[in-house]
Order: C-alpha cells, then structure tokens, then sequence
C-alpha cells in the first residue's frame, strides 16, 4: 500500500521520536517524575531519559535552586540503585544536602577538573557508561558540534544528560531536548514550626523538542515533586487536622 504525503510525514517523525529515547506511554520504559502536567509538555508524556538536560541560571541564587530540583529528579533517576556522575571545574555543591531529597550522596561520583574542556571531555566518556543512571556537568561553553557528540552518546547508552550553564549570553544553538530555567519562590512555614519550609521553585521549560513550553510552580513535598496548588492544598488540610486535634 501506497502510503500518503501526511502519513509519511507523521511515520518519521515518530521514528525520530524513536531515534532520540522518546516513546509512547504504553512502550514499558516510562518513568514517573511525579511531575504532574509539566510531564505532559514533553512528547508523549514522557520524560526524555536518553537526552540531554539544559539548565539555564543567570545568578547563584538560580544556580542554588537549579541543583535542588536537579537532585529531586535525580532522585527519580537514580530509584533503581544505580550511580551518577557529578564533573565541575568549580563546584559549590555540599553534597550532604543531597539527603533533603533522598539522594545518597555516596553514590554521586564527583569528578572536580582544573578547566571546563577536561569537563566536556570527562562529560563525554561518561555518558557512554551504560551504568550511570546519569551525568551532571557544570559549564559555560558547548559548540554545536559538541552538543551532537554528546547527543549521540546518550541515545546509545540510555544516560541522562544534564548540564548547568551558568551565563545566558553563552546559551547557543545546540541539541538540548530541553531547555529549563529554575528560579526560587519564598518557602511556607508550617504554623509553629521553627527554621524553613520545604523548597519551592518556578519551573520554565524555555524549549521542548516537539514538545511545548510553559511555566509552572513546585515544592519539595519531602519525597517528591508538588505542584504548588496541590501543595497549597494538603497544607490547609494539615491545619485544619490540628485545629481539630486541639
């Protein structure tokens, strides 16, 4: 049978769907990231694993909130055992903070190299491990041609690839599958508790490989991703259940 214009066209952009790691809901690889509507921005509803991450922060107020949702979804990566990869060539993070989201620090390699080229080529090597559940790096510079090699190697190995750009101005063309910008909203307080609320971040997905951009806001729920109007509202229910309980 003769296959039409239309449909050949939607055939190869399912395969290249395929190519990149994307898949149905129904192809037995998709991993909840308890991330609620946010999941449905990208193609077919599934977190892209075999792709690489883009994470835009512009100061370190960005950067701070940036490695606390990267360690909630590490968290989800990370579920069934397997190690992940942390290179910098000037990391801030104190990795006992990792715990907050139920991430063993002892299983985080942290690679810390003298210059952002041994971390492009560290990051490379390592998104080849078919072990690594996933691979962060901090940089600024990423050329196209970089970009791709990386692409590849993600696609053949099934690592996620997350990377932390710290200057906007540097932001180029790449082969990001998605591009996000975490931002920290104020934390609430519970009624009569000391210290701070639980995280809380606006979340921008500024590009989506066929899939579509949005805005939305989360909280740290202790063991996974709220939606802040969720959040909003098991709060009330806490306070209500105290009043009650006298």
């Amino acid at each position: 049978m003769i296959m039409s214009k239309e449909g050949l066209i939607k055939k190869l952009k399912q395969d290249i769907l395929l190519w990149q790691g994307i898949k149905p809901r129904d192809c037995g690889e998709k991993v909840e990231m308890g991330l609620g509507r946010l999941e449905r921005a990208f193609p077919h509803g599934v977190f892209p694993r075999k792709a690489i991450h883009e994470f835009i922060s512009i100061v370190p107020e960005h950067s701070a909130a940036s490695n606390g949702f990267i360690a909630g979804l590490l968290s989800r990566l990370m579920a069934e055992g397997d190690a992940c990869v942390w290179i910098s060539a000037s990391r801030r993070l104190f990795p006992a903070s990792l715990r907050l989201f139920h991430v063993d620090p002892d299983r985080l390699i942290f690679v810390d190299v003298a210059s952002e080229k041994e971390v492009i080529w560290v990051l490379e090597e390592a998104l080849k491990c078919e072990g690594l559940a996933a691979v962060v790096a901090e940089l600024n510079d990423l050329s196209l041609i970089e970009s791709r090699r990386l692409q590849l190697a993600v696609e053949q190995s099934g690592v996620t690839g997350i990377l932390l750009r710290k200057d906007a101005r540097k932001v180029l063309s790449n082969v990001a599958s998605a591009r996000w910008r975490i931002t920290p909203l104020p934390s609430l307080k519970e009624d009569g508790m000391p210290g701070l609320g639980f995280p809380r971040w606006r979340v921008e997905l500024t590009k989506v490989r066929n899939g579509n951009p949005g805005e939305w806001e989360f909280q740290w729920g202790g063991d996974g991703f709220l939606e802040l109007e969720k959040a909003a509202s098991e709060q009330m229910e806490l306070v209500v259940e105290r009043r009650l309980l006298g």
